[in-house]
């Protein structure tokens, strides 16, 4: 799709930051992908990047087993970046030396900029930076032509860069909020090493998607599976624009829906969007699959299964149909070529699987190469209501897990009841869009109470809200007294069946965002 842009290639050597890298470099205007770090000289040629940035990784260069580059990538002719692992690797693969670092650097660090140039091309030579450390092994001895740009008082080369070639490498971590100056490191090397324009905008990203959509589809229908989140509704109306009434959309009405849901999903796309959609009420089914489960893993597998075999029978009624949408996004894409390995599995995936191969469909994944905060000026480009783009994310089982035991319609009754005055009261505060994602969850804990003069013997309620920026590690919300004091107050009175509220201060790690 992106022949005719810039583009910076990532090799990933296994960082956590990896991602962050390429979002930065997105946010730029500059389009980028991440590839295995092992990436083939025949690939690296075809791929044609205007530069490459090496990423970190959480080994060490000397270690038997550590992830390498081919060689060639200091012979394409273009600008390498190497940040922490990629630093230290380009050092040993062009003749220098490393070697355990005599003191570990794991967090803030001040960095002086010793010559202005590459990624400190827009700094003055005895400036000091702010920066992220995280090594344990450190560059000893520079390759043949290198030179230091930047020092630490443990890290002699914390910076430097080849004396002719466009070649660089820094020691901390540009890319994370912790280096508040590391957006113009990377804006220098892009745009004056690369001499790249920053031609990635969302509006040209819509232009070349509806060309690729009608190119693929041709004539045919395609089938959509609406949840009403962020990533399938921008799907949807990317599709139809692309295609118009070949779209059809399928709402799935599982039970485990958050209160008005189905109802704001018809009114958006029907009502103003005018989308063709099947809402299918599927309410009884799920709950009566669901009944007397209580593991979390069982409840997850239940839904999912359920929900293939609902949507499958609403699918077949389109006979004509010969694609399968889906909002797969490029995280999901990363995970494929990411030279880890398989991480334990925690709980499973909420997307669901299995769809295309026995539907017999081939698959269109409009949103594959684009990051979740992409996907959300993609939204507001195509005209989707901000309370919908910034929505919180929502779990695929939805409601399901987060009534910690068996279900029944009284008890997801009570549930949606107590979410809703959660969300009301963080939006009355003007604190949703500061929060990645706050709920109410059910508990199967009863306790003692007094309302009026009686004693009340009811369920527990926990409030969750945190603060993250992708989900993969999460806060705890700070929020004000007064607003978890309205929360507790609102439930207890007017939910029946609550009557105690209680609010978790765990973060991700160790907790997880989710109660199951």
């Amino acid at each position: 799709m992106h022949a005719t842009h810039e583009k910076i290639l990532i090799l990933d050597f296994g960082s956590q930051y990896t991602q962050l890298i390429a979002r930065r470099v997105r946010e730029l205007g500059v389009y980028c992908e991440i590839q295995r770090a092992d990436l083939s000289l025949a690939a690296l040629q075809a791929f044609k990047p205007m530069g490459i940035i090496l990423s970190g990784g959480p080994m060490s260069v000397e270690q038997e087993g550590s992830p390498r580059c081919v060689p060639e990538v200091f012979e394409l002719g273009v600008p390498v970046l190497g940040v922490c692992y990629g630093l230290q690797l380009m050092a040993k693969m062009l003749g220098g030396r490393v070697d355990k670092s005599a003191h570990r650097e794991f967090g803030p660090a001040d960095v002086e900029v010793t010559s202005a140039r590459g990624p400190f091309a827009s700094f003055k030579a005895g400036t000091s930076l702010k920066v992220w450390m995280s090594h344990g092994d450190r560059v000893e001895v520079l390759p043949p032509g290198f030179v230091a740009i930047g020092k630490t008082p443990s890290a002699p080369f914390a910076a430097a860069a080849h004396e002719t070639r466009p070649f660089y490498g820094v020691q901390f971590h540009p890319e994370v909020v912790h280096t508040p100056q590391g957006k113009e490191m990377l804006r220098a090397f892009l745009f004056t090493d690369c001499k790249v324009k920053g031609d990635w905008t969302m509006s040209s990203f819509i232009e070349e998607s509806i060309q690729e959509i009608r190119s693929k589809v041709g004539e045919g229908r395609v089938i959509c599976g609406l949840s009403g989140g962020v990533d399938s509704s921008v799907a949807a109306l990317l599709l139809h624009k692309a295609i118009g009434d070949r779209l059809q959309c399928i709402f799935v009405d599982n039970g485990l829906l958050r209160h008005g849901e189905r109802e704001q999903v018809e009114a958006l796309f029907v009502g103003r969007f005018h989308v063709p959609l099947k809402t299918i009420d599927a309410r009884a089914r799920f709950l009566g699959k669901l009944a007397g489960i209580t593991d979390p893993e069982k409840k997850r597998k239940a839904i999912g299964y359920e929900f293939i075999s609902v949507f499958e029978e609403a699918a077949s009624e389109f006979t004509d149909a010969k694609f399968l949408a889906q909002g797969t996004l490029y995280p999901d894409v990363i995970e494929s070529v990411s030279i880890k390995g398989p991480s334990a599995t925690i709980k499973s995936h909420h997307n669901v699987g299995g769809l295309p191969e026995k539907m017999k469909l081939a698959l269109v994944e409009p949103l594959r190469e684009l990051f979740k905060d992409e996907v959300r000026v993609l939204g507001r480009e195509l005209g989707l209501p901000d309370e919908m783009v910034s929505r919180h994310p929502f779990p695929g089982p939805g409601l399901a897990i987060r009534v910690i035991t068996d279900l029944t319609e009284a008890r997801l009754d009570v549930l949606r009841k107590a979410d809703l005055i959660v969300l009301e009261e963080i939006n009355a505060a003007g604190l949703y869009k500061e929060l990645w994602q706050a709920f109410a969850v059910l508990l199967p804990v009863q306790s003692v109470g007094v309302m009026g003069d009686e004693r009340t013997y009811e369920m527990t309620c926990a409030i969750r809200a945190v603060t993250s920026v992708d989900g993969m590690t999460a806060d705890w919300a700070r929020l004000p007294y007064d607003v978890l004091g309205k929360i507790s107050s609102r439930i207890c009175n007017e939910v029946r069946g609550i009557n105690r509220v209680v609010y978790d201060i765990s973060s991700k790690p160790p907790a997880t965002i989710e109660w199951e």
